[in-house]
């Protein structure tokens, strides 16, 4: 027989057989880091590091190459037009960070600080046991300040007078002070350590921590022999709790010698928002034990299996949106907080509600973002403005141009509303100047119309409702989303996007976390991406997202495959490659080299089984291949020649046979009535583009 072209549609199909997807295409069947361009298969681009450094308390380096704190859950990236500098910020499950000049800093909201400070509002002598000051906010019921190099110690608080002073105390000299003098709360030596232990406990009086939280700590000196720079980490420790006075951290290395009370007193320990204020949770986890689920079910007294309860605990994650030059985070479910720009990298973020001028700010919202053109700043599933209770369907906005504005008056545009379809608010993306509201269960579109109503509320579409926080995304005015079954589109009306991995990504993932999905786009190769968390992840606790599928919208072509990225970013500004965070917080510029920062990468492509005759009838041998690969001089693609006499018979398997750019054809023998191909390179240096595959075959007998 003359040769015989053995051409593929793009995109690969999961969904019907193999046998299947031979006959209705042929398509390709399977696949791993591959894409579709102009119809054909080629090898993705690599990935490298994008090395990131690591502080201490002081600002200094003190590692080039580091990891950030937490599972990278959102992330956003810009250009101050004041200063030009690039940042990027990074809501994790328990912190928010800014990668700054290459550097990492903490901007995390704090729930407390040990170290208050105000002003002392008499002249004291040397011997005053009453201290009369400007305010008390902060300040411990018992405890101690700093006034000048004089420590005092306190027993109580009278209005704003601290009483049972102790003068001169840990080894100062008593002084005298002038009115206005500063006085800051401090902890005296609140370090105990034990020899050769890495378990660290503080002391800190009604601490108000709780197990799993936050701290960071500064100032603090060496103590039995753990270092000033193991305890004044920049990225903090958690703590478990021991009681509400002490809890323990655990440092990097152990201790040599056993020490009481030590650390100085200059310590001061910043505690992190953390688990009571929605952040920490690393895992969608069910609910367990009392009040969980219908009345009567379970046992009386016993806490109900994971497997059997219905009910899951949102994971930590962040609303990102810029305001200008600044940021407004909102932890879901939680407090949103706003970053000023001018403040530098040793400012927190800090309470919205908290600005000045600020007017009923929501106090806890599941989702934000801005409108535009119209910039109102806008909460999802909030406080009600009128009772205070939170609301999981209710949609809040501020007044124009004025986020810390949500009280309405009749002279600004703040306003609420409450939307119909759903239990809960999921996700909120702009698109086509509209914002889009994407409820468990409905998509609405809310569109500035000014005048009284501010703004229209349509519903979309029902049964459409987005799986998870982070699996929206707009491109050029149209969305994209995962919904907790299938794929959407909406371009002016919604549509469910035909997907022919639709069941196999469904099927293999774990839906358990579901609201671990992030969404993608890589603009350059018009593609948009869902990293899940599959079957083939036996992590036994808080798995993280392995596994991916991949919709080509100028192909129209779904590809499907393995990869670990908890938050993706498309090329922007500076970045001119799409970059992503993996689950242990290495940040990768994707699109670069060929490699997997260095490893190889397992990249391959399976073509449908292929038919030499129209009716399937007649064995065949296959005896020679023709390549037609655009490659580079050091790829090495290995051909595998896989047959078989009937669909649902075992597989045969010949090869693999090297393909290198100077192959002008391959020698096989190989027979059955069905063929496929797959292409596959395991190489750091391999770059490949295939074309039209030619075979050359001949009867070989019906039998």
């Amino acid at each position: 027989m003359p040769l015989q072209l053995l051409k593929y549609n793009p995109g690969v199909v999961k969904d019907i057989t193999e046998y299947a997807a031979g006959k209705n295409g042929p398509f390709w069947v399977d696949s791993d880091l591959v894409r579709f361009k102009s119809g054909y298969p080629e090898k993705l681009g690599g990935w490298v590091k994008d090395p990131i450094n690591a502080l201490d308390t002081a600002g200094s380096i003190t590692s080039t190459e580091t990891t950030i704190e937490g599972i990278a859950r959102r992330m956003v990236y810009w250009r101050s037009t004041t200063d030009g500098e690039d940042r990027l910020a990074v809501g994790t499950h328990n912190h928010l960070l800014i990668i700054e000049n290459g550097a990492v800093y903490d901007i995390t909201p704090l729930r407390d600080e040990t170290n208050a400070a105000t002003t002392t509002t008499e002249a004291l002598d040397n011997s005053e046991t009453a201290i009369d000051l400007a305010s008390v906010t902060g300040f411990k019921t018992a405890g101690a300040i700093l006034i000048g190099t004089e420590v005092i110690t306190y027993t109580g608080i009278s209005t704003l007078t601290l009483t049972g002073c102790t003068r001169g105390a840990d080894s100062t000299t008593a002084a005298a002070h002038d009115s206005g003098a500063v006085a800051t709360q401090i902890l005296i030596d609140p370090i105990t350590t034990a020899d050769e232990s890495t378990t660290v406990t503080i002391t800190d009086t009604g601490h108000g921590a709780q197990t799993s939280d936050w701290v960071v700590l500064s100032g603090a000196a060496a103590t039995g022999g753990v270092t000033a720079a193991d305890l004044n980490s920049m990225a903090g420790y958690q703590v478990t709790v021991l009681n509400t006075n002490t809890y323990t951290i655990t440092v990097p290395s152990a201790a040599t010698s056993t020490v009481s009370a030590g650390g100085g007193n200059a310590v001061v320990i910043k505690y992190l928002v953390g688990i009571a204020g929605e952040l920490g949770a690393q895992s969608s986890d069910p609910a367990l034990g009392w009040g969980v689920g219908s009345w009567g079910e379970s046992t009386w007294g016993t806490a109900r299996t994971a497997s059997s309860s219905d009910v899951s605990l949102d994971n930590s994650s962040w609303s990102l949106s810029l305001w200008g030059e600044d940021l407004i985070a909102t932890v879901r479910n939680g407090a949103i907080y706003y970053w000023d720009t001018s403040g530098g990298t040793t400012n927190r973020a800090a309470l919205v509600s908290d600005i000045a001028g600020a007017e009923s700010v929501p106090t806890i919202a599941r989702v934000t973002t801005v409108s535009f053109p119209d910039r109102h700043f806008i909460a999802g599933g909030c406080t009600s403005y009128s009772t205070g209770n939170v609301d999981d369907m209710l949609i809040r906005w501020s007044s124009q141009e004025q986020f810390e504005k949500f009280a309405p008056t009749a002279t600004n545009t703040a306003g609420d509303q409450r939307l119909q379809i759903g239990t809960k608010i999921v996700a909120m993306v702009s698109a086509r100047e509209e914002t889009l509201i994407s409820t468990d269960s409905a998509l609405y579109g809310m569109t500035f119309v000014g005048g009284n109503f501010v703004f229209s509320f349509r519903l979309l579409a029902t049964d459409c409702g987005a799986a998870g926080l982070n699996t929206m995304i707009g491109i050029d005015g149209d969305v994209f989303w995962m919904g907790k079954r299938n794929f959407f589109r909406y371009d002016g009306i919604v549509k469910e996007l035909p997907c022919p991995v639709q069941y196999y990504v469904f099927d293999r993932m774990q839906t358990r976390y579901i609201d671990k999905v992030v969404v993608g786009h890589n603009k350059k190769f018009k593609e948009i991406t869902w990293f899940y968390v599959s079957n083939d992840n036996t992590a036994t606790t808080n798995p993280e997202n392995d596994s991916y599928a991949t919709y080509n919208y100028a192909e129209n072509a779904w590809t499907v495959g393995t990869m670990d990225r908890s938050v993706w970013s498309d090329s922007f500004g500076a970045k001119n490659v799409p970059f992503a965070f993996d689950p242990d917080g290495y940040l990768y510029n994707h699109e670069t080299g060929t490699s997997a920062d260095g490893a190889a990468m397992n990249s391959f492509i399976e073509g449908s089984p292929r038919e030499i005759s129209a009716e399937g009838e007649t064995l065949y041998m296959v005896d020679q291949v023709v390549p037609d690969v655009t490659m580079s001089a050091t790829t090495s693609l290995d051909l595998y020649m896989n047959t078989r006499k009937y669909p649902n018979a075992a597989e045969t398997v010949k090869g693999p046979f090297t393909i290198t750019s100077t192959t002008d054809k391959v020698s096989t023998r190989a027979k059955g009535r069905q063929i496929a191909l797959k292409f596959q390179s395991t190489g750091t240096e391999d770059e490949w583009t295939l074309g039209d595959f030619r075979v050359n075959s001949r009867q070989d007998g019906l039998r």
